[in-house]
């Protein structure tokens, strides 16, 4: 089946060819970097030399290192639970009633679902549907299924029908659009609980896309109105509209004054920064509801050098390279431990902007006439000018950027090194990961129905959707895009637990 949504990605890509991307060359875009081995593939679990006054370096064969304090959650203990299918497309439905190229947007809610099983698993989810229109709806959690076998999986079942939440607010965006969603309790100055979201698209250059990108709404999604939508702050919109999530309240009365909202975006490209951003915001210390138009405070966590031009500065996350996908994040706890994740997918190996690569072998098939460096061997340094010629047998629907290969990962941050940027103590790009961790072990990472955008086998790109995170349940939802033909599976990760139970 053709879809609407990878079609608009090529002439988005296409526009890119005009706009100059300046790298300089301490960028390293190419990536490798920390927890790489000498194949490009990340290691299962690496703990890095941070930036901040840890010391605690990974070990000479890139193999798991305890984290640097024992207040910080060791990726060693996340276990694996299982993984459960998405309600089917109603027979006559439309696209934008089903789960199928879905997985953009997903949030926990613990209330949800009151009357479900007492299996463990409680609560729903609110998630994005059809992603030419991104409808909300909410399911149950069924249990998970620790198999290799779709057949065997439990399938969720539909608590409220997809609806448009967008209130006519995001109408303009349509090019590749993206959305955040985060459901949290009413507290404090909120007289109810919310479902927040985020929402903007792939390009942000026009007047008519230029527009505030935050809201929230009534959890019942048939009733009542969206307010909004809000402004963060002064921010970028390619840095502020790609995932939603929230800080555990009291880090949040602590360090930044109630905000416990997290909102940002990786743009592919270095747009939104050359790595994951962050903010802070508390949409209802301005109103109940804000009024539209507001530009939210906000406090500034994580924020790389970014290449849209005007920032000279090459800082960024260690092994970033342009193609790197960043879709999701949780602030994850266990106890006393914690740490900011984010999941997502990252490139190794060679780096270019083009198309996949015609013989299957990794290697650069660069798009001609660029206005741009549009290729990086595995060291960071430009491809010799025969390798950067427009290459034989490119097909030109995979335009984009890639790597020689790509892997889903999860990147593991140190709280304390965001308070030490709320502090004035560090700059916000001077964080890096501590730990990551690998997570194809688990993944499906099957054929699927858009091999020529998602590429195959070690080039299968955009393998990861936004995560979610039960905090009292200690659960971890993290979406696998395409895994189930066109609908995603939810993966599920308990948090905290001894390796092997589960």
């Amino acid at each position: 089946m053709e879809h609407v949504g990878w079609r608009r990605f090529v002439v988005a890509s296409t526009f890119l060819i005009g706009i100059t991307v300046t790298v300089g060359t301490g960028c390293n875009p190419s990536g490798g970097g920390d927890g790489a081995n000498d194949n490009g593939a990340t290691t299962n679990t690496n703990t890095n030399t941070n930036a901040n006054t840890n010391d605690n370096a990974a070990n000479e064969n890139g193999g798991p290192d305890v984290p640097p304090r024992a207040d910080l959650v060791d990726p060693r203990s996340l276990t694996y639970v299982g993984a459960f299918r998405l309600p089917l497309r109603a027979a006559g439905a439309p696209d934008a009633q089903s789960w199928e190229y879905s997985g953009q947007a997903l949030a926990y809610r613990a209330d949800g679902d009151p009357d479900g099983d007492d299996d463990g698993f409680p609560g729903s989810l609110f998630g994005t549907g059809h992603d030419v229109t991104n409808n909300v709806g909410e399911i149950s959690i069924p249990v998970p299924i620790h198999s290799r076998n779709l057949d065997e999986l439990n399938r969720a079942t539909t608590l409220q029908d997809f609806e448009d939440i967008r209130g006519g607010l995001f109408d303009p965006f349509v090019e590749i659009p993206r959305v955040g969603l985060e459901h949290l309790p009413a507290h404090g100055a909120r007289s109810s609980a919310r479902l927040y979201m985020a929402w903007g698209q792939h390009f942000h250059e026009e007047v008519e896309t230029t527009i505030p990108t935050h809201a929230w709404r009534d959890p019942d999604l048939s009733t009542g109105a969206t307010d909004g939508a809000w402004w963060v702050a002064n921010e970028s919109l390619y840095s502020v509209n790609g995932y939603l999530f929230s800080a555990p309240q009291a880090w949040a009365d602590a360090f930044l004054a109630g905000r416990s909202l997290l909102t940002g975006r990786f743009r592919d490209g270095g747009w939104s920064g050359m790595g994951p951003s962050l903010f802070a915001i508390g949409p209802w210390q301005h109103g109940d509801p804000p009024a539209a138009g507001t530009r939210l405070d906000a406090d500034t966590l994580l924020l790389y050098s970014n290449t849209r031009g005007g920032d000279s500065a090459e800082f960024q996350l260690t092994g970033y390279q342009h193609s790197d996908e960043w879709t999701g994040g949780a602030w994850i706890t266990s106890g006393d431990q914690s740490a900011v994740v984010f999941a997502g997918t990252k490139g190794s190996g060679y780096l270019w902007y083009g198309f996949t690569s015609p013989g299957g072998d990794g290697m650069p098939c660069v798009e001609q006439n660029l206005t741009m460096v549009g290729c990086f061997d595995p060291d960071g340094v430009e491809c010799p000018a025969a390798m950067s010629n427009f290459c034989e047998g490119n097909i030109p629907e995979s335009r984009g950027w890639w790597s020689s290969r790509f892997d889903a990962q999860m990147l593991f941050y140190d709280p304390a090194d965001l308070a030490a940027v709320l502090a004035g103590e560090m700059e916000p790009y001077e964080p890096q990961p501590y730990a990551t961790l690998d997570l194809d072990d688990n993944f499906f990472l099957g054929d699927t129905v858009e091999p020529i955008m998602l590429g195959t086998g070690d080039q299968r790109r955009f393998r990861v959707g936004e995560m979610t995170f039960d905090r009292e349940g200690g659960l971890l939802y993290i979406p696998e895009p395409f895994a189930d033909e066109a609908q995603p599976i939810i993966h599920v990760w308990r948090v905290g637990a001894v390796a092997g139970a589960g």
